[in-house]
């Protein structure tokens, strides 16, 4: 393999272990100190550790592993490498965040008069660690597998397995843990979504303008010139009149937002404006990839 492509795949694979680290870290810091939950296999191997003492790093190898040989069994080596390294990575750093916390190296956060604080960090910090790991294409395994292999099988939602799954552990979990704690966990979990949304989405977000005008072409020229910005003009047709007109569509940061609307009422107060939320943004202008 050349230096370039080991290079590629060392910029694939980092971000993902390094997603794991903040995963393992958030969960031994924040969730198991306070007696919170998570959803998914994780929240399995919190269960076992609340119910005999297990270490999550133990108990993530040991379901994991049958989970990982069906799913590249049934799915395939491509889907599942990511998916591998995902599971080694978050094995080996909860194994090494639940020796240093041993040595007493990092003293977890254990707070009963402030377990607010303590579901929003566990949320942002595993929001934040299951983020990139899902930006660059891996998983933490567990749940995300069995997904996988239902949606090939039977053609079942990803989305409805995962939250089925979230569902009946966190219900589960009801045996152990008193009830306030599950809503703190509620919180943690919603927060954890939206840093994922976040991450996967893009820091940077823009606004998109779709112009149906019959001045569409003076338009494109104006913000062109004032804004320095780059528009598509599209062929279109309108439905009622039957009459040949252009859609024009430009892509701007949320600053230029009013900047462009003064543009297109000053020449056509009766033009048709749809505007839209984009994310992540590459090429001229914005982002270069």
């Amino acid at each position: 393999m050349s230096t370039a492509k080991t290079w590629i795949q060392v910029k694939l694979v980092l971000p993902i272990v390094l997603g794991t680290a903040l995963y393992a870290f958030g969960l031994l810091y924040f969730i198991i100190p306070n007696q919170l939950m998570e959803g998914g296999l994780t929240g399995v191997t919190v269960l076992i550790n609340y119910a005999f003492g297990i270490s999550p790093s133990l108990t993530t190898l040991i379901l994991n592993v049958p989970l990982f040989v069906i799913g590249l069994k049934i799915l395939g080596g491509r889907q599942m490498i990511y998916t591998g390294i995902g599971i080694g990575a978050l094995t080996v750093f909860l194994w090494l965040f639940e020796k240093l916390i041993h040595l007493g190296w990092i003293e977890p956060l254990h707070t009963e008069n402030d377990l607010l604080l303590a579901a929003l960090y566990a949320g942002v910090t595993l929001g934040a660690g299951l983020g990139i790991v899902f930006r660059w294409g891996g998983t933490t395994g567990g749940s995300d597998i069995i997904a996988r292999i239902l949606n090939r099988k039977y053609g079942w939602s990803m989305g409805r397995v995962l939250l089925g799954i979230d569902f009946v552990i966190i219900g589960l979990s009801l045996i152990y843990i008193p009830k306030e704690k599950i809503l703190y966990t509620l919180v943690a979990v919603f927060i954890a979504s939206k840093v994922i949304d976040f991450i996967q989405e893009g820091a940077y977000s823009a606004r998109a303008f779709m112009i149906i005008s019959d001045h569409a072409p003076e338009i494109a020229d104006q913000i062109t010139r004032d804004m320095d910005r780059g528009v598509t003009l599209i062929p279109a047709i309108g439905a009622y009149s039957k009459q040949a007109k252009h859609m024009a569509y430009c892509v701007i940061s949320r600053q230029e937002f009013r900047r462009l609307q003064t543009i297109v009422r000053s020449i056509d107060p009766r033009a048709f404006v749809i505007i839209s939320d984009v994310h992540d943004v590459h090429g001229e202008g914005f982002k270069e990839s």
